[in-house]
């Protein structure tokens, strides 16, 4: 029983390890998004241009990531 603790802590070291990439990713991907797209002080909700800059943002910012996990795969 206690081999088998053992065995699945890399496996949940991983998972943490995920999650906080994860995390860390989400919030640069805010950080980026916001500085670019939201340039006065937001009102109750954002205006069709921000909407418009975030999603193109938030959607360039994701696909650039996969297209570079992928060339660090292919390495």
């Amino acid at each position: 029983m206690r081999l088998c603790r053992f065995a699945l802590l890399p496996v949940s070291l991983m998972q943490e390890k995920h999650k906080m990439m994860m995390s860390e990713m989400v919030t640069k991907l805010t950080n980026v998004c916001w500085d670019k797209c939201i340039t006065s002080t937001p009102g109750s909700k954002f205006s069709s241009g921000e909407t418009t800059c975030l999603t193109n943002c938030a959607q360039r910012y994701l696909d650039m990531t996969v297209i570079i996990a992928k060339r660090f795969e292919m390495q």
